[in-house]
């Protein structure tokens, strides 16, 4: 079997992203886990607040994940939402543009969350990367008695 190693022995200029099976499962606790808290507080009956809550957890989630995941962790949150964040709980609907909204809320957050951290680690990386400007050299007609 083929192992694909890493041939850079150094630090990485770059963080590595969690893996994409690693976020989803992260998505599936702290959604389900955040519509049970936010529907103990204060009920099904303010799925505005559910929305946010869900868009702020999909983008902190983005933060560590590659693009390649946002479009799960948007459904998941989406799932719980409309499963349990709005009357009737345990029932999916669709209502089209309510529902579509929501979705692209939820998408647009953990795009923005993972371009966000790519744009900051490229940016750190670049500042870690750049030559140090070297001291300069005196030059021979730079010494103290050459004329």
């Amino acid at each position: 079997m083929i192992q694909w190693v890493s041939l850079g022995t150094g630090p990485r200029p770059v963080p590595q992203p969690v893996s994409t099976p690693l976020v989803w499962a992260t998505a599936f606790a702290g959604a389900m886990a955040l519509v049970a808290v936010l529907n103990a507080l204060v009920g099904t009956d303010r799925p505005g607040l559910a929305l946010t809550a869900l868009s702020l957890l999909s983008a902190l989630l983005g933060v560590y994940a590659r693009f390649t995941a946002a479009p799960g962790t948007a459904a998941l949150c989406w799932l719980f939402l409309n499963g349990f964040a709005i009357p009737p709980a345990g029932v999916l609907t669709w209502a089209n543009p309510r529902d579509t909204f929501w979705l692209v809320c939820l998408l647009t957050a953990a795009l923005t969350g993972t371009a966000l951290a790519r744009l900051l680690q490229a940016r750190a990386a670049y500042r870690r990367l750049t030559t140090s400007v070297l001291p300069r050299t005196q030059e021979p007609g730079d010494w103290p008695g050459d004329m």
